[in-house]
């Protein structure tokens, strides 16, 4: 849901790098998973606020500006079950993970492997499931049809043999 990027003062504050697209919605969430070197820990927020150059943090146990250095570069997650259910017409990145690509024509281009931003528009990575070449579509109504959570489909306008 974002990364930690360097530290904020020096109290243990944090910047925050937000991959949502409302960065106030991290500091809904009291427990954050944080991915370090050494592994997935998880610290409690004690304080969360939006700046004009964007969100920092205060984690439980950071408390000055070298603690908060060292969490620079970490990855933030949250429990899946913590987000709720998207809003009618949304879906959450989580929830595509995983799900099968298909053309038109009902042609498997493989899994979902994971979801990046650029600028303002996502893109789905895809990997076949015989190794091949990996895919990236961007998810956009241009090219993405349909999202069937149920069925576990994602259908697109993008065909095989689609240069890179």
């Amino acid at each position: 849901m974002g990364r930690l990027v360097g530290a904020f003062g020096v109290q243990g504050w944090i910047k925050v790098k937000a991959f949502t697209e409302r960065p106030e919605s991290l500091g809904e969430h009291p427990r954050w998973s944080l991915r370090t070197r050494d592994g997935w820990r998880e610290m409690r927020l004690e304080g969360y606020e939006v700046h004009s150059k964007g969100p920092v943090a205060k984690l439980e146990g950071c408390d000055d500006r070298a603690a908060a250095d060292g969490l620079r570069g970490c990855d933030i997650a949250v429990e899946r079950e913590a987000l709720g259910e998207p809003e009618e017409g949304t879906i959450y990145w989580v929830d595509l993970v995983g799900l099968e690509v298909v053309d038109g024509e009902g042609q498997c281009l493989g899994r979902v492997e994971g979801l990046f931003q650029t600028g303002q528009t996502s893109v789905m990575v895809v990997r076949p499931a015989d190794g091949g070449r990996e895919r990236m579509i961007p998810f956009v109504a241009d090219y993405v049809k349909a999202v069937d959570r149920a069925l576990g489909c994602v259908t697109v306008d993008w065909k095989a043999d689609y240069d890179p």
